[in-house]
């Protein structure tokens, strides 16, 4: 139990499972796209979670609570990637080993393509396509205009799409092959 703002008696363990259900996979998700690994990620959700429970704050509305859980990972994420124990250790570059549940084959492809972008990218792709904020939130939640969040937008769809190219040319390369072989 912890006291509000307003002196109102909280049951902050109900209010943080409720909110933990609701924003522990986004939290994840924006985590495993600024570092690529598990258990960054993993320690990101709960720092976040954390900081939740000890600032206590006060949400006008639904969009403005997951634009604080969303910030404050953002924050996070950016702490620990810079920190001098994350630039000592090689980090993660196989996507396979990330532990996210996808509905569709296509779904998981494009997300492991994201995984391989830079982080500058891989945030913007990920508010834009996997959270379905407008270019203007995302550039409020990023702390950057939205010509520079629609110039990233664009710069990581034209690096996907080139993976994609390369990708179908050295599967047509490989169909070529085999064909000349029977």
């Amino acid at each position: 139990m912890v006291k509000s703002r307003k002196g109102e008696i909280m049951d902050t363990d109900c209010n943080a499972e409720e909110l933990f259900e609701r924003y522990s996979d986004m939290i994840y998700r924006i985590a495993l796209s600024y570092g690529n690994q598990v258990t960054l990620a993993e320690d990101i959700v709960q720092e976040v979670f954390l900081r939740f429970l000890k600032k206590n704050p006060h949400f006008k509305s639904s969009e403005h609570e997951k634009a604080w859980f969303i910030r404050v990972a953002v924050n996070c994420c950016k702490s620990m990637v810079s920190s001098a124990w994350m630039k000592r250790i090689r980090p993660l570059e196989d996507a396979k080993q990330i532990a996210v549940t996808f509905q569709h084959e296509e779904e998981k492809e494009l997300y492991e393509l994201m995984a391989k972008l830079p982080a500058i990218y891989r945030t913007v792709i990920y508010l834009r396509y996997y959270e379905e904020y407008p270019v203007k939130e995302i550039a409020k939640l990023l702390h950057i205009t939205p010509n520079l969040v629609s110039a990233r937008l664009a710069r990581a769809k034209k690096i996907m799409k080139k993976e994609i190219m390369k990708e179908r040319e050295c599967l047509g390369n490989e169909a070529g092959i085999i064909q000349r072989d029977v």
